[in-house]
């Protein structure tokens, strides 16, 4: 989020002063680190929590459409970005990943079938398959078939060429490292300690090197916290009326994880299932390729892992710290209304490697323990709010715009690039329109809704798809 809305300022405004604070030695360890996240470029062709059925039985597609769309916006900039020489070659951070989608269960399967036929009547999922033959899943995905039982379940199965595997760690360090090429300060192990709004509407930021605890300060006419975890407690800091009745809940992960050869050369998609019973819907299960520094692996999970951190490289004081006046009524109502997330959260302690791979047999019969090694995952500090749990991202800004951050996590960096076009938007009304006619050269289908024109959106598509080497 920071590199993105960092990147588009300076191409908006490069005559203004840009300075970027991280606590570690190098940027994009915490969140944006490849094996911290999934790594899927998020635009609903896989994930069921974006399209929810009704008591009905009927499926609802909008807000899978929203998620395409802004990712869609995501895809251009990145192609401007290549294009002009910010980025490197995109092999380096985006691959081209078949998106899809496998249950098991006559009930999953009807389900399934009937998201099948609402999205795929939608422009940005005309291409979706979808089928419950064995022999058709198994060329598309080997492992979720092999040594199946023909007793098994009924299965079926989406499937979407287009998707992506993306590698934000990659993708942030190389915006990073253009603005400070460009002038720019990236100021690493350094932390923020304190934000503090001056009388002539600045704000005074101070800061320590985490080596030498050496202090520092500046004044800045806008600040954006892109902090992941930390940024609650830096909002808090502030002082913003804005942030009051947050909170946040921290969730750990662990993915099963194997680079043998012969799993492989077997496996190349993204494959998403159904969520457990009470797991958030960052948990839904998902077998995925991963392509990371040009090696490619396999990884399932995530698995729920609990840390009071709000980072991994956080403090164990985080959880207890973040508690106010305001928000505590709000956390408390969370703690006892959600009684199937903790019961999940539990269970999820509770197993062992073995137990581990057993879930993944649910999606890959054939699995062997010895095979795969558990892999730790990143922080998510999720949003508490009025008194219940979100689970998407949220940007809170003052009211005078002059200092906004970004709490909560999927699908997070897939849509940073609308995210922070909606920031500029609010936060820099008075430049905004000015702005305009660079970013329709950034992003030129800007403000157009790309699912209700299909020549459009197709010709879109083809040419970040050239630009991006996705047509493989």
């Amino acid at each position: 989020m920071s590199a993105t809305l960092g990147t588009l300022l300076h191409e908006l405004q490069p005559d203004w002063k840009i300075v970027a604070y991280e606590r570690l030695s190098e940027v994009a360890e915490e969140s944006s680190n490849a094996f911290n996240n999934a790594g899927t470029g998020h635009s609903a062709l896989c994930e069921l929590n974006y399209t929810p059925q009704a008591a009905d039985g009927s499926v609802d597609v909008s807000k899978a459409i929203s998620i395409n769309e802004q990712f869609q916006l995501s895809r251009q900039l990145w192609s401007s970005l290549i294009d002009r020489g910010v980025l490197s070659g995109p092999d380096t951070f985006i691959n081209p990943t078949p998106h899809m989608t496998f249950v098991r269960g006559e009930k999953n399967v009807s389900f399934l079938k009937t998201r099948y036929q609402a999205l795929s009547k939608q422009t940005l999922f005309a291409d979706m398959e979808y089928s419950e033959d064995s022999r058709v899943i198994n060329t598309w995905a080997p492992l979720l078939v092999e040594k199946r039982l023909k007793t098994d379940a009924p299965f079926a199965a989406t499937r979407v060429t287009g998707g992506t595997d993306v590698d934000f760690g990659a993708l942030t360090r190389q915006l990073f490292s253009h603005l400070a090429a460009s002038g720019a300060q990236v100021r690493t192990n350094t932390e923020v300690r304190s934000l503090k709004r001056q009388k002539d509407g600045t704000w005074l930021i101070k800061s320590r090197r985490t080596l030498g605890h050496a202090p520092a300060e500046i004044k800045a006419s806008f600040v954006f916290v892109g902090a992941g975890g930390w940024a609650l407690k830096l909002l808090q800091n502030s002082g913003i009326p804005e942030i009051k009745g947050y909170g946040c809940f921290p969730i750990g992960g662990q993915w099963l994880m194997t680079s043998k050869p012969e799993i492989v050369a077997k496996h190349h998609a993204k494959v998403y299932s159904k969520a457990t019973v009470g797991a958030p819907p960052m948990s839904v299960p998902h077998l995925d390729t991963r392509v990371v520094d040009g090696k490619t692996s396999v990884l399932f999970g995530p698995f729920a892992t609990f840390s009071p951190k709000f980072l991994k490289n956080g403090s164990n004081w985080d959880i207890v710290t973040q508690v106010r006046p305001s928000n505590l009524f709000s956390m408390l109502k969370v703690a006892a209304t959600n009684f199937d997330l903790i019961k999940y959260l539990v269970s999820e302690l509770l197993k062992n490697h073995s137990r581990k791979v057993q879930d993944l047999r649910e999606l890959m019969p054939d699995a062997k323990d010895e095979d795969w090694t558990l892999r730790q995952a990143g922080q998510r500090a999720q949003v508490m709010h009025n008194g219940k749990l979100q689970f998407g991202t949220e940007v809170i800004t003052s009211a005078d715009g002059s200092i906004s951050g970004l709490l909560g996590a999927s699908p997070g960096a897939s849509t940073a690039v609308p995210i922070m076009l909606g920031l500029l938007k609010r936060c820099f009304a008075d430049e905004y329109a000015g702005w305009e006619p660079k970013l329709r050269q950034l992003i030129p289908t800007l403000g157009e809704q790309l699912n209700d024109k299909p020549e459009l959106a197709k010709e879109t598509f083809e040419k970040t798809s050239a630009v991006l080497s996705l047509q493989g």
